[in-house]
């Protein structure tokens, strides 16, 4: 099993990162402030004005780390790989079966239909631990209707009206979204999503955590050897990462939307963290988003069992055990699919 390695991210503009035998080397204002073992590493993500030297990323494609370059909030920019690992077999299978009609249908339905029962679950587990009977009632009835859409998810018979559900399912779930803060939040009421840009604070909390949600699943199809950018939901678009765009649905609401909630409920991000530009987007300022960054990695070391396998591991694990999943149902190893589904 792939060990739970760590990711480095560099926040600091101006910064330069470069080999130095076998570890990188984060140089600032030409003083070398951090040194790290490649090995110690799964990835390293650069937020805006970061350089890094061509020998560290050549370093970086052999030893399977993977390297990412994002806008100072987070959107993606572009990747560092080397040569695609596994079996060219299960490549070609993942496009065959991608250009096959009934066999996307067969996949997008578990990805949508796990994001609705996620969605779901976190209002189900709000509606449990609040305090507030009104909200209660308002989290339990949405996640009645929403019990509803996976019947229809999984039984739809053309995508374009699966991505109806699912448009239609998130709109019901993030109509609710006000009722999950505690009494003492201020300032961050939620209308709706937005996204490119962010037009409020919770939409650039939530779309910040997201980017890193995809870098971590790229990360996991392109270290089993499958195609990132060839999806099943989302289909294929220049420059997207459609496959890690499907995995992710499964982890939007269990992983990114209730670590944005926690930061939010404990005060640990406040209306203060957020800046506005002329645009009318809506950021982090650099010093939150660092504390983002950190609660992140740590939510990722929480242990949990896998509803599929029975076995222990750490939240940051899934996305490559799904991956994992993913490449064995492509090669015939299983009959169906499994996401994760939070329990």
């Amino acid at each position: 099993m792939k060990r739970h390695l760590n990711t480095l991210f560099v926040t600091t503009e101006g910064s330069y990162l470069k080999k130095d035998g076998q570890a990188v080397v984060v140089m600032i204002e030409k003083q070398p402030k951090l040194r790290l073992p490649l090995h110690n590493l799964d990835g390293i993500v650069c937020f805006g004005n970061v350089m890094c030297s061509p020998y560290l990323m050549g370093a970086c494609a052999r030893s399977g780390v993977s390297l990412s370059f994002l806008t100072p909030y987070g959107g993606f920019v572009a990747a560092v790989t080397g040569f695609s690992p596994g079996n060219v077999l299960l490549r070609r299978e993942q496009y065959r079966q991608a250009d096959d009609p009934e066999s996307t249908l067969a996949v997008a339905r578990h990805f949508v239909a796990a994001k609705i029962a996620n969605s779901r679950a976190v209002l189900q587990r709000a509606a449990r631990d609040t305090a507030r009977s009104s909200s209660a009632e308002i989290l339990r009835s949405t996640a009645t209707k929403l019990s509803h859409r996976i019947n229809r998810a999984l039984k739809v018979q053309d995508i374009d009206s699966l991505r109806g559900i699912e448009g239609d399912s998130a709109n019901l779930y993030f109509s609710v979204f006000n009722e999950l803060y505690s009494e003492q939040v201020k300032g961050f009421h939620f209308s709706h999503r937005s996204r490119r840009p962010p037009l409020d604070k919770i939409n650039a909390l939530l779309s910040f955590l997201y980017s890193m949600l995809t870098h971590d699943t790229r990360s996991a199809c392109e270290a089993c050897g499958l195609d990132a950018a060839v999806g099943f939901l989302h289909r294929d678009r220049p420059g997207r990462p459609g496959l890690s765009l499907d995995l992710i649905e499964e982890f939007r609401a269990f992983l990114a939307d209730r670590l944005a909630l926690s930061l939010i409920n404990r005060r640990q991000i406040q209306e203060k963290d957020f800046e506005v530009t002329d645009s009318g987007a809506v950021l982090l300022k650099d010093k939150p988003r660092k504390e983002v960054l950190a609660a992140w990695q740590k939510r990722k070391q929480d242990t949990i069992t896998h509803p599929f396998l029975g076995e222990k591991t750490t939240i940051g694990l899934l996305v490559h055990l799904q991956a994992r999943l993913f490449a064995r149902y492509l090669r015939g190893d299983i009959e169906q699919y499994p996401p994760f589904i939070w329990k």
